[in-house]
C-alpha cells in the first residue's frame, strides 16, 4: 500500500487503470459490432478505435512524444483481445444490457481519472486535466459512433455520460492538489461508477433544450410571421396609423382651401 503512494506507483496506478479503459471499451465495441451484424474485420476495426481512441487524442494534445498505445506493447494487443472475445462469445440480449451498463460505467471512470492524472503529470494545470480526462473517457466511444454513423452518446440522449467523467477528472484534479493521489484514483473510480449507474438506472439526464422565448412584440411577430399567420397587431397599428394621417392631411386641405372662413366661436 505505501508503494502506490510514490510516483512510481501512482504511474503504475495510471497505467493500470488506462489498460482496464482500453480492454472494457473494446468489449464494449466488439458487443456494438456484433448488434451491427458486422465481419470479424469490423469486430477488430470497431474494438480498436473504441479502445484506444480517446488515448490517442489525449496523448496527440499533450505533444509529448509518440501516443502511448504506439510504443508500449501491451495497448494494441489488450484492445485486440476484447473485440476478439466480443466476437467469440456470444451473451443474451439481457445479460448483455446489464454488462454493457457496467463496461460503460467502468470505461467513464477508468478514462476520466487516468487523464487528468496523466495531464497533471505532465505539468499542466488543473483546467486542462478537466479536459483531457473528459475526452479521454469519451473520445473512443465518439469515434466509434460517428464510424457506425450513430450519434455519439456523448451528445446526449442517455444518461449522464460525458458529465460523469467531469466529476471523476474533478475529484483526481483536487485530490491531488492536496497530495493525496492515490485517494483521488480511487475515489474517482468509484463515484464514477456509482453515479453512472445511478443515473441509468433513475434516468438522470441533462436537460435536451429550454422552451423559453422571447416575450416582445417583435419576437410574437416573427413567430407568427414563420408559421404563416397573420401579422393583425402590427396589421392593425399600421392601419390605425394611416388613417389618422389621412384624417390630418384632409383637415389640412380643408384649412388651406381658398374661399373657406374659419368660424368664430360666437358663431
Amino acid at each position: 500500500m505505501a508503494e502506490l503512494l510514490t510516483p512510481h506507483g501512482v504511474a503504475l496506478a495510471t497505467r493500470g487503470l488506462d489498460l482496464a479503459g482500453v480492454f472494457a471499451a473494446a468489449l464494449q465495441g466488439g458487443a456494438i459490432a456484433r448488434t451491427e451484424r458486422l465481419d470479424l474485420f469490423g469486430f477488430v476495426a470497431v474494438g480498436v478505435v473504441s479502445g484506444l481512441g480517446g488515448g490517442l487524442i489525449r496523448d496527440t494534445l499533450l505533444q509529448h512524444g509518440t501516443p502511448v498505445a504506439l510504443t508500449d506493447v501491451f495497448y494494441l494487443p489488450t484492445a485486440l483481445a476484447g473485440a476478439l472475445i466480443a466476437f467469440v462469445i456470444h451473451i443474451g440480449q439481457d445479460a448483455w444490457d446489464r454488462l454493457f451498463t457496467a463496461l460503460d460505467a467502468a470505461v467513464i471512470g477508468f478514462w476520466a481519472v487516468a487523464g487528468a492524472q496523466k495531464t497533471l503529470a505532465a505539468g499542466l494545470g488543473w483546467l486542462p486535466a478537466l479536459l483531457l480526462g473528459t475526452i479521454t473517457a469519451v473520445g473512443g466511444g465518439a469515434l466509434r459512433d460517428m464510424m457506425l454513423r450513430r450519434v455519439p452518446a456523448v451528445l446526449g440522449g442517455n444518461a449522464l455520460y460525458a458529465s460523469v467523467a467531469v466529476v471523476a477528472a474533478a475529484i483526481t484534479v483536487v485530490c491531488s492538489y492536496a497530495e493525496q493521489p492515490t485517494l483521488g484514483i480511487v475515489l474517482g473510480v468509484v463515484v464514477a461508477l456509482a453515479l453512472r449507474l445511478t443515473a441509468y438506472k433513475r434516468g438522470w439526464g441533462l436537460p435536451s433544450g429550454l422552451d423559453w422565448q422571447p416575450r416582445s412584440r417583435f419576437a410574437g411577430a416573427l413567430r407568427r410571421r414563420r408559421r404563416g399567420e397573420p401579422v393583425v397587431e402590427r396589421a392593425g397599428r399600421a392601419t390605425g396609423r394611416s388613417e389618422g394621417s389621412a384624417r390630418r392631411l384632409r383637415l389640412r386641405g380643408a384649412r388651406a382651401a381658398p374661399g373657406t372662413r374659419r368660424r368664430k366661436p360666437s358663431e
